[in-house]
Parts: structure tokens; sequence; C-alpha cells
């Protein structure tokens, strides 16, 4: 079996090639390519109050005792109202209308603000080659 089979391959007829010539004299080429790339960005900004706003306003009202001005304490190296220290406020006229508004404001994080943007970008490039002979 192994000699027909040599006996083949030494007789076989040999395979030739023609070259390959085109067959046009001209064209055109066109390509189209699209890009998208989205970019997200987040920035966030944070502010902090390093001390204290201590407000009261009103009718009708007054201090007790001498002291505007109460204790302070530290609160993270920043300074606040110690509360057990601040002063108290009474009626002038008791029975007559009044009006009294107490704020504090302490020292650290007052105000977080998030904006977040989107970029969406898009990018078309289209060529067209064209060749004569």
């Amino acid at each position: 079996m192994m000699r027909w089979l040599l006996l083949l391959l030494i007789y076989a007829p040999a395979a030739y090639s023609a070259p390959v010539i085109p067959n046009f004299k001209q064209g055109t080429m066109t390509s189209h390519t699209e890009t998208t790339s989205k970019v997200t960005e987040t920035i966030v900004s944070e502010n902090y109050s390093t001390g204290y706003e201590y407000v009261v306003t009103g009718t009708n009202v007054q201090i007790d005792g001498v002291s505007i001005s109460p204790d302070t304490t530290a609160v993270n190296s920043w300074t606040g109202l110690d509360l057990s220290t601040k002063p108290n406020w009474t009626i002038t006229t008791p029975g007559g209308t009044f009006q009294y508004t107490e704020t504090y404001l302490g020292p650290g994080l007052s105000n977080v603000t998030t904006i977040q943007k989107v970029t969406e970008v898009t990018s078309v490039t289209d060529t067209v080659s064209s060749f004569t002979e």
C-alpha cells in the first residue's frame, strides 16, 4: 500500500498558477468610522465652619445676668459655644406680647454640594479614496 502511495506522489502532475491581473481601470473606496466616548465627572465641595454663630433676636425680652459672650469650648480644634453656660433670656413685661428667636450654628461640616457632569462626544469620519489605472 505504501508503494502505491509513493508511486502516486512521484507521477502526480505538477500544479501551476496563473498570475492574477486586475481587470478594472478605475474605482473608489469609502470608509465610515464612528467613535463615541462618554466621560463622567463628579465634583464634591464641602464647606466647614471653624467657629460658631450665636444669634438672639426678639422684642420684650432681656438677658438674665451680665454676659452676652458665653464661654466657648474646643471641638476638633475649632471653637464652639459651651451650651451649658450660654445666657438665659426672660420676658421683660410679663403678659405682654413678645418675640424671641435663638439660633446656634456650631463648628463642623455645614454644607455638601455634589455636581455630576456627563459629557458624551461622538466623532464621525467619512473617507473616500478614488483611483485610476
